[in-house]
């Protein structure tokens, strides 16, 4: 579990030389993911949809102890990450349901297995935690991340609005943890 001011890596840096990393919501790295998102959301969106996603879920809905932010470092800079946070879409909803967001690979590292790893130590952060379920929403101009969801076992859940894509699946078991 991470402890205030302290970051926790997740396995071994790889290969590949990625340290995958669960750190503060208020850590100085997650500046690179925000960045990072915010460039890629203004490419996809625009940059007045870039400002309202951001705007939508300030960092601080990732807080401990009921959300965590995961970082993917490369050489000191973050090239993937992702948050989750309990799922409330209104007040009396189950809360075994976490949900993911901010979930980012940079354009330059793709293709690697970063969102794979990411989801991973995301789904392991949500056990941890006490979650059974996720729920991600993605958006219609990001057909590389459907395929990811899709490639890991995510179901699309009949949309609310044609502007958010929803997935969910249970939080699976994994033996030994």
């Amino acid at each position: 579990m991470t402890r205030p001011g302290i970051e926790e890596t997740i396995g071994a840096t790889g290969v590949d030389g990625v340290r995958m990393l669960t750190v503060r919501h208020d850590d100085p790295r997650v500046e690179g993911l925000l960045a990072g998102l915010s460039e890629e959301y203004t490419e996809r969106y625009g940059a007045e949809g870039a400002a309202n996603e951001l705007s939508r879920y300030p960092i601080t809905e990732f807080a401990a102890p009921h959300g965590r932010v995961v970082l993917a470092e490369l050489d000191g800079g973050i090239v993937a990450g992702g948050a989750l946070r309990p799922y409330r879409p209104r007040p009396g909803i189950d809360p075994t349901t976490a949900e993911f967001k901010r979930i980012w690979t940079s354009s330059r590292h793709r293709r690697r297995g970063l969102g794979r790893r990411v989801m991973t130590a995301l789904e392991a952060a949500a056990r941890e935690l006490g979650y059974r379920d996720v729920i991600l929403f993605t958006g219609p101009n990001q057909p590389e991340a459907v395929a990811l969801y899709e490639r890991i076992g995510y179901r699309w859940v009949d949309p609310a609005t044609i502007d958010d894509l929803p997935y969910s699946r249970a939080i699976p078991f994994v033996h030994g943890l």
